[in-house]
């Protein structure tokens, strides 16, 4: 009997609280966007909800914008695999930026691929300027009061 096919839903993509790989929570949405601001230790990533897919190997690749390691070579993609847990199963995806930033700036890929299929891909593009977004203005810092 062949097997259902999974439903894939990417449900969030963007800025995320910090992520905590020993809690079981998940990252929580802050903003929806693919363009990130080259902070510090941003969390950014996204959420995909899969079904119907327990007990098989997802496969996840984080292709970084040339970053150099420590011997001046650009990084290889992060990959890695992770098995379903449940038939209604929750992944969070991501990564943060650390110093030096000024190598950081610059398009960066996550995708998701099952059965040798990519069921999420995303870019996001970490820029040293964005362009003024109303929501994002409010998020930047809580204005000082003058008394």
């Amino acid at each position: 009997m062949a097997r259902p096919k999974p439903i894939i839903e990417v449900v969030t993509y963007g800025i995320h609280t910090k992520w905590d790989a020993d809690a079981k929570a998940l990252p929580k949405i802050r903003t929806f966007t693919t363009h990130i601001p080259l902070e510090l230790d941003i969390e950014f990533g996204f959420i995909v909800n899969i079904k119907r897919a327990k007990n098989q190997c997802v496969r996840y690749c984080i292709y970084h914008p040339g970053i150099p390691d420590k011997n001046g070579v650009p990084m290889a993609p992060f990959d890695g695999e992770e098995y379903i847990r449940s038939n209604d199963w929750d992944f969070y995806l991501g990564d943060t930026l650390w110093e030096p930033l000024d190598n950081k700036a610059g398009e960066w890929r996550m995708t998701l691929t099952l059965n040798d299929t990519i069921i999420a891909d995303k870019t996001f593009t970490v820029e040293h300027d964005l362009p003024y977004d109303g929501a994002q203005f409010w998020q930047r810092g809580k204005p000082k009061l003058r008394r």
